[in-house]
């Protein structure tokens, strides 16, 4: 039997980028923007609103494949998203986590402000990699944007 453990883990990423937080906030809300920077690509269901979901599945080769499932809980446009996701690797739970991202004006430009408050299961993951993934994914956005 696989030892069970819960690690939790929170970290914050700030990144400026030389754009209007309107248009930060459309890279999220618009699936067409969002799949060139946000991972394997485009989501399988994209409901972007309060009570809304997103699904995404993808391989990262022949044998391991992960899912990503988000609720979201309160959208501000041009401010903030408030959303908790679940990621999965091969069908087993990652972690569940909380995520807020808030779109500051500074300037003529953007301050995204981006922090995960996270549950990782069973040695799966960590809060390291998990933000070492997100970084990696926010320096995508500032490439798109």
């Amino acid at each position: 039997m696989t030892e069970r453990s819960i690690v939790h883990g929170t970290f914050t990423i700030e990144r400026n980028y030389a754009v209007p937080p309107a248009r930060a906030f459309k890279a999220w809300a618009d699936p067409a923007i969002k799949a060139k920077w946000f991972g394997a690509g485009a989501s399988e269901v994209f409901d972007f609103r309060e009570g809304g979901r997103e699904y995404a599945s993808g391989a990262m080769d022949e044998k391991t494949t992960f899912t990503f499932e988000v609720r979201y809980y309160d959208i501000v446009p041009d401010n903030r998203i408030v959303y908790t996701y679940e990621m999965a690797m091969n069908g087993a739970r990652l972690s569940v986590s909380v995520a807020t991202v808030e779109f500051r004006a500074e300037g003529k430009g953007t301050k995204l402000v981006l922090r995960e408050d996270g549950a990782f299961l069973d040695g799966l993951d960590t809060v390291d990699q998990r933000r070492q993934g997100t970084e990696m994914l926010l320096n995508q956005l500032g490439t798109v944007l």
